[in-house]
């Protein structure tokens, strides 16, 4: 149980860094995009709106992504389940 109890932290830990990751890797492309005058502290609204509208087109399109893998690796195994069956090996 302890062994069971470690995986899932370390599961947790792995979920955690590709989180930050994913977060760093957005706040660098929409600041690269977004951001270019360096002149003031605070964001202009043009800056704040195309941020807002990265990070939104950003979010939609990973979240899309990764729709489209769970359906086709679905089908996958809907597949190899299929052929398992046809060839008489149930596993």
């Amino acid at each position: 149980m302890a062994a069971a109890m470690e995986m899932s932290e370390a599961d947790q830990i792995k979920t955690f860094k590709d989180f930050l990751v994913q977060y760093n890797k957005l706040s660098e492309l929409c600041f690269n995009d977004c951001v270019h005058d360096f002149t003031s502290r605070t964001l202009r609204s043009t800056e704040e709106k195309c941020i807002l509208n990265c990070m939104d087109k950003y979010l939609r399109t990973n979240q899309r992504v990764s729709q489209r893998f769970h359906e086709f690796q679905m089908i996958a195994n809907e597949n190899m389940m299929a052929l398992a069956q046809k060839s008489g090996n149930p596993s």
